[in-house]
């Protein structure tokens, strides 16, 4: 697994010269070396991380947050859920109409939340790195450094109470807590490295039976502890003494699996240029005689194995991409200010956008917000400019003025997220 260096850290350098980089990425969450734990954790077993051996969080969420979303930001399901004795509530238990001028009928409404989360239901805040920014820049971090796909969600648990049963994820996650203390049990798994297409709810009876052995982790997580689970290991947790928040980063991992669906589906587009395997089976054939299975199975590999040949590094390269790029979104950006921007590139420093999955395709950038045509001549300059070095003068004007409306670049920030002066 390789590292990646995320573009805001050169542009973090270029505003601070001298600057220790803040921590970022996985050395956020475990105090292991990354080697560490690919070795000995990833994917392979959990990792309980106390908050003193963490650097400052930077997700720059807690109870504030929470009241923020629910009471301000107009949120509608499926962005809440809430769970009470191990079951989902019917997202009419906790929304409203928006009112006069906003015909909405499934905005979340903060009185019926409250009502529910007194009567001991848990609040679930899906997808929370697209509704509140600094948890968005922190997952986009850690997913840099991991290579896998990360997404967010908040659970805020009411006291002595437990959202959910024993149960395991198709995920890998990172748990956060926040705020409270949050009393966590975590058991083997009845299937490993489960696929999103076998959730625990297929394996109830099996889940229920394997909760009843003794835990391999039983601990009390406090505010700023990490606990990492691989995909599919049992876990419960229960809120103690008070409302317990933490946060849970899903790592969606890549696997073996998603390059054979890419591969074995190019293949398949190979073959319907292959006249054999379009050919008509011969006539008055039997397909329920138990007999024709074993022959077409040796005709239908005998044309897959061509077809898998067929494929190119290349065409797998595009498909692969192509899922890259549809996992996550790039940094947000403010309309209105980029585009400002983009009449003014004389008078801005200049960074990569973060998130971009850029990628060159002949004479094309593609990434995951835009395609640009870039002259032939511009390649070698705006890939230095992609590697980290700031220098917009190595770009001609209108490519620049292209790739800030292109979204690829955007202003540089200062120490504290402000606005770095313009250039003189």
């Amino acid at each position: 697994m390789t590292r990646r260096t995320d573009a805001r850290d050169a542009a973090d350098q270029a505003v601070l010269p001298g600057a220790v980089a803040p921590e970022r990425g996985l050395a956020t969450f475990v105090a292991v070396g990354h080697d560490a734990f690919a070795r000995d954790h990833w994917g392979r077993a959990p990792l309980l991380t106390r908050a003193d051996e963490l650097p400052p969080p930077t997700h720059g969420f807690g109870p504030d947050a929470v009241d923020e979303l629910l009471s301000s930001r107009a949120l509608r399901t499926p962005f809440l859920r809430m769970a009470r004795d191990g079951a989902t509530l019917p997202d009419s238990a906790l929304t409203l109409g928006g009112g006069v001028g906003a015909t909405i009928g499934d905005q979340v409404s903060e009185d019926k939340v409250l009502r529910q989360f007194a009567e001991g239901a848990t609040i679930v805040l899906q997808a929370l790195h697209r509704t509140w920014e600094p948890v968005g820049r922190t997952a986009r971090e850690l997913a840099a450094d991991l290579g896998h796909p990360v997404q967010v969600n908040a659970y805020v648990t009411p006291p002595q109470n437990r959202g959910f049963d024993d149960h395991y994820d198709v995920h890998d996650v990172l748990v956060v807590q926040v705020a409270g203390e949050k009393h966590w049990q975590v058991r083997r798994p009845v299937l490993d490295a489960p696929l999103r297409t076998q959730p625990w709810t297929d394996r109830r009876e099996a889940v229920a039976a394997a909760a009843r052995a003794e835990p391999v982790v039983d601990a009390v997580l406090r505010p700023g502890d990490c606990l990492y689970l691989p995909r599919g290991w049992l876990h419960s947790a229960t809120a103690l003494g008070g409302v317990s928040t933490h946060l849970t980063f899903g790592i969606h991992t890549w696997t073996v699996r998603h390059v054979v669906d890419d591969l074995v589906g190019a293949a398949a587009t190979h073959l319907d240029g292959d006249a054999a395997a379009r050919a008509s089976l011969p006539l008055g054939a039997d397909l329920l005689d138990p007999e024709s299975p074993a022959a077409l199975r040796a005709t239908a590999r005998r044309a897959l194995d061509a077809a898998l040949d067929a494929v190119s590094d290349d065409e797998l390269a595009l498909l692969l991409a192509a899922r890259v790029r549809g996992s996550q979104r790039a940094e947000p950006l403010g309309v209105l200010g980029q585009h400002a921007a983009a009449e003014r590139t004389h008078v801005h420093a200049w960074r990569v956008r973060d998130g971009l999955a850029a990628r060159w395709e002949g004479d094309t950038l593609v990434t995951r917000v835009a395609r640009v045509e870039v002259p032939p001549e511009a390649h070698d300059a705006l890939r230095v400019v992609l590697n980290g070095d700031l220098d917009p003068a190595r770009l001609h004007g209108d490519l620049l003025r292209r790739l800030v409306l292109a979204g690829v670049l955007v202003p540089a920030t200062g120490a504290g997220g402000a606005p770095a002066p313009p250039l003189p």
